[in-house]
């Protein structure tokens, strides 16, 4: 832990730049932990910070500047970011989720999250272009066959974050309808909307939208401020937002007045 000198803004903010120049990145457990000082202190120093282009935020954490918005972390690097937030996300969204219905989950994971909470949920259809979500899903359906599960696969061609995007899989999605998409993201803003990094899922998330009756978006707190490269659907057009209540007081009036129900879950206690 630093010194009781480095917590002053401007000293602690020149050490967290320090840290992501050198390294990269940094998790905000991290800076916690080696600065002294509380987690919405390390977020209001990243928020500043980003806002003057010298570092960028991301879920869980901040990344050099130098690294774009186009970069894709992969589904393993993100796993291990903000899991007890995501796992109360995925409790509410999975709430959403009617027996028997349609339901389509996308890839992300805290997409993978809910799929999760899904296996307790009779006679749903899945549609899904996670392969890490089919995967558990198909394991599910082995193991306990009277939940009544089906699968559907859309096909497509991998991404780092394990999703399949391309033209395979966008055309096996328009054929479709489903009750419910639930479906992640790589950042939120009020500017941007609901964005990604990789251009191709950006697609296939468009064609998941257009079959959806209903789209929920589902992310934690971390995820306000971020931009990825390419917006895949405004906040006007989401039914329902589901994150944490770690979500600032702007995020919530911004969400509250534009995305058809906001609903903010409680992490359990460790």
């Amino acid at each position: 832990m630093v010194t009781e000198a480095a917590r002053l803004a401007p000293q602690r903010r020149a050490l967290i730049l320090d840290i992501v120049r050198r390294d990269g990145a940094v998790r905000v457990a991290e800076l916690v932990e080696r600065l002294g000082v509380s987690d919405m202190t390390i977020r209001r120093d990243l928020d500043v910070l980003a806002r003057a282009g010298s570092l960028s935020k991301v879920h869980g954490g901040a990344i050099s500047s130098a690294v774009t918005t186009g970069d894709e972390p992969s589904f393993e690097t993100k796993a291990a970011l903000e899991s007890r937030a995501k796992a109360a996300v995925a409790e509410a969204a999975a709430a959403l989720v009617k027996p028997g219905s349609v339901v389509a989950l996308s890839g992300g994971t805290t997409s993978y999250a809910v799929a999760t909470r899904l296996r307790e949920i009779p006679g749903l259809t899945v549609v899904t272009n996670s392969l890490p979500v089919a995967d558990l899903l198909r394991k599910t359906a082995a193991e306990h066959p009277s939940t009544g599960h089906t699968l559907l696969l859309t096909g497509g061609t991998p991404t780092k974050s394990a999703s399949l995007v391309g033209p395979l899989a966008d055309q096996a999605i328009r054929s479709l309808q489903v009750d419910l998409l639930i479906i992640g993201a790589h950042g939120v803003s009020e500017r941007a909307g609901v964005t990604t990094p990789n251009l191709a899922e950006a697609q296939t998330n468009r064609a998941l939208i257009a079959s959806a009756h209903q789209v929920a978006v589902v992310a934690d707190h971390t995820k306000w401020g971020v931009v990825g490269l390419s917006q895949f659907i405004t906040l006007s057009e989401i039914d329902y937002f589901v994150s944490d209540e770690g979500l600032d007081a702007h995020a919530r009036t911004v969400l509250g007045d534009s995305v058809g129900q906001l609903i903010l879950a409680a992490p359990r206690a460790a």
